[in-house]
Order: C-alpha cells, then structure tokens, then sequence
C-alpha cells in the first residue's frame, strides 16, 4: 500500500467541524488554540457553534478547514504516525495545499493561520461582491468545458479554475460571462450547469490583486523542504524546493486547481491509497471518479484515525 495525504478546500466546510476532535483529544485542542492565537479570534468558537454565514466567509472558512486538517494529523503523528516512513506524498486542494504543507512540516502551523487569513481577505477583496461567480459544469470534459468558458467570454474574463473530476469541471470569472458559459454548457450537452454558492471567482485572471498580496505575504514567511513531496495544484506534479513552492502558491491564486491531473500522477506513480485529511468527503469521492482502482478513505474523526493507523500498522 502507497498512501498520498490529500487535504481538501473550501467547501468541505460544516459548522461542528473538529469539535469531537478537540474534546476527545489534547493534541488536536492545541491546534485549535494556536491557530486562535495566531489570528487574535476564538475562530474555534466559530467552527463548532457557528453562525453557518460567519464560519463560510471566506477568511474564516479556509483557516478553519486547515485547523481541522491539522488537528487530525497531531492526533495521528501522537499515536505513531511518521508521515515520511507511511507516505508517500501529500497534495491539497487550493487551500488545502497550505494544509498539505503544515502537515508536511513545510511551514508552521501559526504562519499557515496567518496566510490563510490573508489569502481568504485578498481574495474575497480581489473583486467587488456580485461582479464575480464561479459554476459546476457537470458532464463535460476538461477540453469541453474550456471551450464554453473561451466561448462565454466575449471580452469578460471567463475560464477553467477547476478541473476536479471527468465530467466535473469549475469555471471562474465575470458573473455575466459564467451565466453565458451556464447555457452554452447545456447547449454542449452538460448534464448540469449550476452557479456555485461562493464569494468570489476564485482561480482565475480576476484573482491577480490576491496574487500579489500572497507575493508579499509569502516571502516575509518561512518556508522548508517538506518531509515528503507535494503535488502541487498548479502543475500536477510533484515539488520540494521551497523556492519553487512559494512561486507556485502565489501561481495557484489565479492558475488552474488540476486535480483531476493530480490524483492521476498519483495513481500513476505507484499510489493504491488516497486518504483524505479534515472536514468531508470531497475529494474521497473524486478519487474514485478519477481512477478506479484507488482506494479512497476520509479521515475526519476518532474512529476513521483508529481504523488508519490499524491498517497502517498492518502493511
């Protein structure tokens, strides 16, 4: 068994994340207080009692999902797990990435908080609220979906942000030319085409002042060679050098999440198992659509920590 750690993004998000976590085990509660520290918020307090809106704002959801990526990896590394002796590589989807980078020992726990705050400000402040969008087009494939955001443009900005799964494809710009993009995909024989709930047109051109502010954030923060190879979004392919993978953050705000490319490498390069660390489901169940023969498993509570480390131990 060749395991990959995959961390997931914004979405996966629900209000009583990490709670069971933080109340049956003392590692986890020290990441829910640091990352409060680091922020100057009781942001767990957020996580676990909500408001739902407050919890989904983008500056607080994409620290949030990270601390419960990383709470449930202390747990983890408490009970015996050496991610560089069990793992092969560690990748992330757009924010998950800066999890899959805590994990990986890459940069703190602290300055990832932090970053995250930033990215989700910068990002959220890119584009004024209601001039951007981003939308699912179900059933077509990447070069499809493409050619209806090419297509929808007509001057705006509209374009391919996520590739995440066959027949799963997220586009990304200006909210005129991704409702042009919603009929064009139907027209081209999408199954669906639905706007998706979000504050802003993430991974696309419009992101280019959050880039730049991530630009100065991210060379005024440590970063060192992870303890295992990440997948990055942008190239689907792994990095270790920590030059390259702050380029390749400050890329990713406005470059393509390949997801779909990513799982793929992996499984092409010796990966049987893709474990999904945090909140939900999300990228368990696009593992499987990506390549079949993966087997895929969500770790998000005691009992899913209990049953990996068994079968760790086992192999």
């Amino acid at each position: 068994m060749s395991i990959a750690f995959t961390f997931p993004g914004q979405g996966s998000q629900s209000v009583g994340m990490g709670k069971a976590l933080a109340e049956a085990f003392p590692e986890a509660r020290a990441v829910f207080e640091e990352v409060d520290d680091a922020l100057g918020q009781a942001l767990s307090r957020v996580m676990w009692e909500g408001p739902e809106d407050e919890l989904t704002l983008t500056a607080n959801a994409q620290p949030a999902l990270m601390a419960v990526s990383l709470a449930a990896m202390r747990v983890l590394e408490a009970r015996g797990l050496d991610l560089r002796s069990s793992v092969a590589y560690v990748a992330g989807h757009s924010l998950g990435e800066y999890s899959a980078l805590a994990a990986a020992g890459s940069i703190g726990l602290a300055d990832t908080a932090r970053l995250l705050r930033t990215r989700g400000k910068a990002m959220q402040e890119a584009v004024p609220v209601g001039e951007g969008a981003m939308a699912a087009l179900l059933g077509l494939d990447f070069d499809a979906a493409s050619e209806v955001a090419a297509a929808a443009a007509q001057g705006d900005v509209c374009e391919a942000a996520n590739d995440n799964a066959p027949g799963q494809v997220v586009v990304s710009g200006h909210r005129a030319a991704v409702e042009r993009a919603l009929e064009l995909a139907k027209e081209k024989g999408a199954r669906r085409a639905l706007l998706l709930p979000v504050s802003a047109p993430f991974h696309c051109s419009l992101m280019k002042p959050a880039a730049d502010v991530m630009a100065d954030a991210l060379n005024a923060t440590e970063i060192a060679a992870p303890a295992v190879p990440l997948v990055a979004n942008v190239l689907a392919r792994p990095i270790v050098d920590p030059d390259e993978i702050r380029n390749r953050l400050i890329e990713q705000v406005t470059g393509r999440v390949r997801w779909r490319e990513s799982v793929a490498w992996l499984a092409e390069n010796g990966v049987t198992t893709i474990v999904e660390i945090g909140s939900g489901k999300a990228l368990t169940g696009m593992a499987k659509r990506i390549d079949k023969s993966l087997e895929a498993i969500a770790v998000g509570g005691a009992e899913d920590i209990d049953a990996l480390l068994s079968r760790i131990a086992t192999e």
